[in-house]
């Protein structure tokens, strides 16, 4: 078996690409525009790391996406918890896991999709502010 991909449906391909592309620092490796069946699908992987893509998929008919249509979360690993975290602010993405721990903090997708980020290697030491920062919202 070989995994392929992960499909997240989104509701807006350039706010999508803005936290995927432009925020994560995702790359867009293909991109499937689907005239009959009505969709585009976008797919973007780490840098160096193609072989594990996210597809985005969007439905160009509007649809409403509920949790029965959702999944758990995705995961990648940083090389700086905490100056990941700190663009994704600059970039007005709320973390609402702060890394209090300095190995893991959550972020959500403009479709509500739960982002796991994890500390490459071993924990950074806690670190304010995020030591005493609350969580917001779900994640």
């Amino acid at each position: 078996m070989k995994y392929l991909h992960t499909m997240v449906r989104v509701t807006d391909v350039e706010a999508s690409l803005r936290f995927y592309r432009d925020a994560l620092g995702l790359e867009e490796t293909r991109r499937i525009d689907n005239e009959k069946g009505r969709y585009t699908l976008i797919f973007l992987a780490p840098p160096g790391q193609h072989e594990t893509p996210v597809e985005l998929t969007y439905n160009w008919g509007p649809e409403v996406y509920t949790g029965g249509r959702n999944f758990g979360h995705l995961a990648y690993e940083v090389d700086d918890i905490y100056a990941f975290c700190t663009k994704m602010q600059q970039m007005g993405i709320v973390v609402n896991r702060p890394p209090r721990d300095g190995r893991m903090a959550f972020v959500r997708s403009p479709d509500n999709i739960s982002i796991e980020i994890l500390q490459k290697g071993d924990a950074l030491p806690p670190a304010e502010p995020w030591t005493s920062m609350p969580n917001t919202g779900s994640w």
